[in-house]
């Protein structure tokens, strides 16, 4: 499909739709609570301009089930999701994440600007009908299968944030600054010639994006520093200085502690763990997202809560790459914060990756209902939903995961057909959403007033489904 300069569709495309200017609803999720027969007003721009309670719906389009916030997902490989299921055979040897990064290198050597770009729509639309409606792209496939730069050396980061637009989903892009191969500055392998760059080179393209799509509200950037074994002290701190010099608030994300052997060669490089030496080096705030930190002591798990960062919790990949589970419990004791993401796309459903947030607690320390968004809070689902989607929308830096004047109208209409949600009022509908079934319950997803899922379809997919088709077709040739 041809793409304007912003990444529309050249015809007007999805992005040229209409914004709605008001929607009942029935029951919604305000940043209040539940309530009921709410009507919302929308501006121009996308926004929620004013929310009543007990109103009557005039002319308003009527939300035909609960309405609650989008769904953020703070980490995305886009990529990845084209490679999803090609790592599930056994090398006949100690499979482990590292054994399937040498899988994920030998998929990616060959994937060219229009691939990404046909990849990253597919999962897109996939991530609104399950409704996500926003997602933190932590981008490191920057140059060419010879790791030569593109003509223009933000390419690649264009073709996803098009991609992101083509289909309306609002997007927080995270080019990558990669540059080594392990802790203490070591030399990067032949599969990682394609995401090098020097602390510089990343800044470039982190403002080539943003003069790219000048303006656009549903375009936020920020920067990833992959790891600290990818990355030395000064490359951190420079990369870091560097976005803050042009927005104190970016969003800055890292890879951290997701691996035992990862914490054992941070040790031994620098007598710390990840987790505390990142603690003890960096200005850690709430601009700062630490995805998976997944081993980490007592004392890490609490300094991260209290740090106010966000803890990036991906449960599907890190259950099918054998990470380990998060010290979840401690860490919301601790008033810690967290966000979800799909992050390699073996699932690309919110619902699944907070169920397996608690189950995954559940299994590990033998008891049921552990993780509520409030000490005496009971309902299990809905204190996740509204954990995630809060957690989720201050790691991508974006006003929305909640519905109030000011934020983003970005709403989920859950299926009030469903038999899951026959009956079903208030936290027991988001109780019965997370845990009880398999079904997608999402019927439509608004995202910045406009609705791009209606009745569990997306305007687009079978021309997004057709791109990525041919894609796919090319890479098995």
């Amino acid at each position: 499909m041809p793409l304007d300069r912003q990444g529309n569709a050249a015809d007007g495309g999805l992005h040229s739709v209409m914004t709605e200017t008001q929607l009942f609803a029935p029951q919604a999720l305000l940043a209040s609570g539940w309530a009921n027969d709410v009507l919302f007003e929308i501006s121009a721009d996308g926004d929620l301009d004013k929310i009543t309670s007990d109103a009557d719906p005039g002319a308003a389009p009527v939300a035909a089930g609960p309405v609650v916030p989008g769904m953020p997902n703070l980490h995305s490989h886009a990529f990845q999701r084209a490679m999803a299921g090609l790592a599930e055979h056994t090398s006949g040897g100690d499979d482990s994440f590292w054994t399937w990064r040498d899988v994920m290198y030998r998929f990616l050597s060959r994937l060219t600007p229009g691939q990404v770009h046909s990849i990253a729509a597919q999962l897109y639309v996939e991530m609104l009908k399950q409704g996500y409606t926003a997602v933190g792209e932590f981008h490191y496939l920057h140059h060419d299968p010879q790791g030569r730069p593109y003509d223009n050396r933000a390419e690649m980061s264009i073709q996803v944030v098009s991609a992101a637009l083509q289909v309306g989903l609002g997007i927080t892009h995270l080019p990558v600054l990669y540059g080594y191969g392990g802790f203490g500055g070591a030399e990067a392998g032949q599969g990682q010639r394609r995401f090098l760059n020097t602390p510089q080179e990343l800044l470039e393209i982190a403002e080539a994006v943003g003069d790219h799509f000048p303006g656009d509200t549903q375009v936020r950037v920020g920067i990833a520093p992959h790891s600290l074994r990818a990355v030395t002290p000064d490359s951190l701190f420079d990369a870091v200085a560097g976005i803050g010099a042009v927005d104190r608030e970016a969003p800055i994300h890292i890879h951290i502690a997701e691996q035992v052997r990862e914490v054992e060669d941070c040790i031994e490089w620098s007598g710390q763990r990840p987790v505390q030496w990142l603690l003890d080096h960096a200005e850690v705030d709430s601009h700062w997202c630490l995805v998976h930190a997944t081993h980490m002591t007592d004392w890490e798990t609490t300094g991260l809560a209290k740090s106010g960062a966000i803890a990036g919790l991906c449960p599907t990949t890190e259950a099918n790459l054998g990470d380990g589970l998060f010290a979840a419990p401690l860490y919301l004791q601790a008033g810690g914060k967290f966000g979800i993401g799909s992050d390699s796309h073996i699932s690309v459903s919110a619902v699944e990756e907070l169920r397996w947030l608690e189950y995954g607690q559940r299994l590990a320390h033998r008891k049921r209902n552990l993780l509520t968004d409030e000490p005496h809070a009971t309902a299990v689902g809905a204190g996740l939903y509204r954990m995630a989607a809060a957690g989720g929308a201050a790691a991508l830096g974006r006003p929305i995961g909640e519905l109030a004047p000011g934020r983003r109208a970005d709403l989920v209409v859950l299926d009030a057909e469903s038999p899951v949600l026959f009956g079903k009022a208030g936290d027991r509908i988001l109780d019965s959403f997370v845990f009880a079934g398999n079904q997608n319950l999402v019927r439509d997803v608004m995202v910045a007033g406009r609705w791009r899922v209606r009745e569990g379809h997306h305007d687009a997919e079978d021309s997004v489904l057709e791109g990525f088709r041919s894609a796919l077709a090319e890479l098995a040739e």
